[in-house]
Formats: structure tokens, C-alpha cells, sequence
């Protein structure tokens, strides 16, 4: 049998017949299979499909989840840039630059048959260890307690590697537009512009509801001379806080707090902030989030919400990050959330967006994510180290195409006289933050 002839009959090229009828389109990626077949584009990325067992994996869990299944466990893998192969899919399914057909009975019993000869019928494989596995009520104090366990309670020593200095896990403020910057200066400019929207100065109380590893917290207390409560559920972020705080010296300035938000007491707080931990609270348990941040406020203080949004037809997450990164998260439009925090008595006075500077952030993490790939991999294992490669490079394709956004959203709680306490212009929040 001549080698041309082993081309067109190989697993890539009957693969390619399934994916080009599903897509309605031809294929947007060079595909190469098991048996050392090829065809598709000759230039950019190559999807390797290394073994049977991925086609099996997407009879029985078809879509985003089936394919992310496949690539954590490395029988799918990408030859070249993921990034561009991830933007190449994008284009040819979600933004529908191709148009996928109803498929007919004949069509489906082809498909059917296809998956025989290639041997892709059988058991459904085993779900991968990495994949979250929650069991109770949505949003109930246990099973939120799990989700936040699962990705923030990885490891310490995993965030460390990960993060920079300032172990922020949220989005940088990039001052001078340029992904040269120092990821370290982004993450300071933006917990000091946090800090000055809040109005921060000696002594005053700030409720940092979801505080991570401290960065946020430590920052107020050591530069705004802040009285801080810090709350968190991962019990590995607490552990951080406290060891900080005593390396520090801050005991008398910084208590940190292992509980969920549903169980803060107290209030009379002067300034709230809570910086990308909204999305894990919930759709229908929003409403009552809200209205704890304006009880635990005192009348004239700020609350300063950061969080994740997606645009009103965008699919937000998806089924890949929810299952294997923030299960149960839930994210929407911006608008839809500012009227949640004014349905709670809150005044909204400035909303910004940060989209473009996350994509510069997750793709710091990402390229750390490369330079270090075999410290990782030692940490974590080889599967959750793709998890996290897929996650990143998916996040940052996600804020830099718009289907994800992030925004800061100040607010007020007026006195009953209606006095904000805001100033007249914002114009001294971002004077110098590139020396913050």
C-alpha cells in the first residue's frame, strides 16, 4: 500500500469527515491521529489526537467538556500554540464563521459507523481525578466550602510558584498599558487604587470578605494604616494570612477570620471590599449578598466589589472552568449586578472595567506557567499542570475577545440625609500608581 494512499484512508482523515459535517465547515486546525495520519491546514497549530480514547471520551460527553477531558489526560494534546488553536476553534464554532447543519438519520448512522471502524466504541472512560466532584445542595455551606476547597486549597506552595510577591489572585492594574511591565507593580497599583476608592486612612475598619492570600488586607494595613477584618473559607489562605501577619508585625492591625460570608456578624464597618468572590456566591444567593454588604457598612461608608461579568449573550465560563476551576461559579452581565447592589440600598458612584488588563495578568501567570512547567508538574502532577495550561490560556483568550470582563464597582451607602462622602472627581485615585 503506497503512502498517499495511507493518508487518505487513515484515522485523521475519517475524523476529519465527522468534524467538517459537524462543523458545516472545514476544519480550522491540522489534525494528526494515532496512527500517524495528517490532514487539515498546513500552516499553525496541530490538534494530535494520540489515542482512541478521546473519541470515546466525546461519544459520551460531546462538547467543550468531552475535548477538555481528553487534553488534561494527554490523549488530545496541541502541537504549536495552543492559544492559536484555541482562537481558530473559537472563530469556526462560537462566533459561528461556520454554521453547523441538522444532521439527518443517514448522517448520524455514517458518524455511528465511523466511531466503530476507528474503535472509538466502548465503556465511558473514567472522569479524570482533576475534574471537582460536589455533592449536596447548590450553594449550601458545605458544598460551598467543597468548591472553594477544590481550587484554592491546591496548595500554598502551588500559588507560590504561580502568583508574584504580592500572591494577589485577581486582576492587575497594568498603568502603563504594556505587558512588559512588572506583574508585582500591576498587582500593587491595583490594591492601591482599591485602597484610595475606599477612602482608606489611619485607623479606619475595612471588611475584606474573601481576602485570598492577604495581598488587599496586608497592603490596607501596612500602607493605609487600616484596621482590617480579613474572611476567608480556604482554610490553606487563612494559614497564609495569619503567618504573614506575624511576620509582619500587624497582630494589632489584622484579624483574619476562616468562615463563610453567610456568617459574619457584627458591622459599623467604614469601608467592604470583596475582589472577585462574588462569582462564587451564586445567582439566586445574590440578592442576599448584597444586602449584607450594606448592613455590615456604616451609613457613608464604601464597598468596592471586583468581579468577573459576562457580556449579556456570552456563555461566561463554561463547562470546562466550572467543572475543573471554580465549580458553581456563576457570572453576569455588569448591569445586572449593579442593580442587584442598588436593590440592597447601595448607591453605585464608579464602575471601571479592567478586561484588558486581566488579559495581560492571566497571561503572566501563564507564561510563569511555562517558564517553571517542570516545577509544576513535580508540585502537582502532569494533569492538573494541563488543567492549569488550558485554564490560563483559555482565561486570557476569554477577556481578550470579550467574552469575559471584570470590573471594579464602587458604592456608597448614604446617610439618611443622603450624603455620600464621595468627592467631587475621582481625579486623585490614579495620580502616581505606578509608585504605589
Amino acid at each position: 500500500m503506497s503512502t498517499a494512499r495511507t493518508t487518505r484512508t487513515g484515522a485523521a482523515h475519517r475524523l476529519a469527515a465527522l468534524v467538517e459535517d459537524a462543523l458545516g465547515g472545514p476544519l480550522p486546525v491540522r489534525l494528526r491521529a494515532w496512527d500517524g495520519s495528517e490532514t487539515g491546514p498546513a500552516e499553525g497549530p496541530v490538534v494530535v489526537v494520540r489515542s482512541r480514547r478521546a473519541l470515546r471520551r466525546l461519544l459520551w460527553q460531546p462538547g467543550e467538556l468531552g475535548l477538555a477531558q481528553a487534553y488534561v489526560t494527554g490523549e488530545l494534546d496541541v502541537d504549536g500554540d495552543l492559544a492559536d488553536g484555541l482562537r481558530r476553534m473559537w472563530a469556526a464554532t462560537r462566533e459561528r464563521r461556520v454554521h453547523p447543519p441538522r444532521l439527518s438519520l443517514t448522517d448520524r448512522a455514517r458518524a455511528a459507523g465511523t466511531a466503530v471502524r476507528l474503535g472509538a466504541v466502548g465503556p465511558r472512560p473514567a472522569t479524570p481525578a482533576s475534574q471537582a466532584r460536589l455533592r449536596g445542595g447548590l450553594h449550601t455551606r458545605s458544598r460551598d466550602r467543597a468548591a472553594i476547597s477544590h481550587h484554592y486549597d491546591l496548595s500554598n506552595d502551588f500559588y507560590r510558584l504561580l502568583l508574584d510577591e504580592t500572591m494577589a489572585y485577581s486582576c492587575g492594574m497594568w498603568t502603563d498599558g504594556s505587558t512588559d511591565a512588572d506583574a508585582a507593580d500591576a498587582q500593587r497599583a491595583k490594591l492601591e487604587l482599591i485602597c484610595r476608592k475606599l477612602g482608606l486612612t489611619a485607623g479606619s475598619r475595612l471588611l475584606d470578605i474573601g481576602c485570598g492570600w492577604g495581598s488587599l488586607t496586608l497592603h490596607a494595613a501596612e500602607q493605609h494604616k487600616a484596621q482590617v477584618t480579613a474572611v476567608t473559607l480556604a482554610r490553606e489562605q487563612a494559614a497564609h494570612v495569619r503567618e504573614q501577619v506575624r511576620e509582619r508585625g500587624l497582630e494589632d492591625r489584622v484579624e483574619v477570620v476562616c468562615q463563610d460570608y453567610r456568617d459574619i456578624t457584627g458591622g459599623g464597618y467604614d469601608a467592604v471590599s470583596t475582589i472577585e468572590m462574588g462569582e462564587h456566591v451564586g445567582d439566586a444567593e445574590y440578592p442576599a449578598f448584597a444586602a449584607a454588604l450594606h448592613r455590615v457598612v456604616r451609613p457613608g461608608g464604601r464597598v468596592l466589589v471586583q468581579q468577573m461579568s459576562r457580556g449579556r449573550n456570552a456563555p461566561g465560563g463554561g463547562a470546562f472552568i466550572e467543572a475543573y476551576i471554580a465549580p458553581d461559579m456563576h457570572m453576569r452581565p455588569l448591569g445586572e449586578t449593579v442593580q442587584l447592589l442598588e436593590d440592597a440600598g447601595l448607591e453605585v458612584r464608579h464602575v471601571e472595567s479592567l478586561r484588558e488588563h486581566y488579559a495581560h495578568t492571566v497571561a503572566a501567570w501563564e507564561h510563569t506557567l511555562e517558564d517553571r512547567w517542570d516545577e509544576f508538574v513535580a508540585l502537582v502532577g502532569e494533569e492538573t499542570a494541563r488543567v492549569w495550561r488550558l485554564y490560563l490560556v483559555g482565561g486570557a483568550l476569554a477577556f481578550e475577545q470579550r467574552r469575559m470582563g471584570v470590573d471594579q464597582i464602587l458604592s456608597v451607602r448614604p446617610t439618611d440625609q443622603g450624603v455620600s462622602g464621595m468627592p467631587a472627581t475621582p481625579g486623585q485615585w490614579y495620580e502616581r500608581l505606578d509608585r504605589a
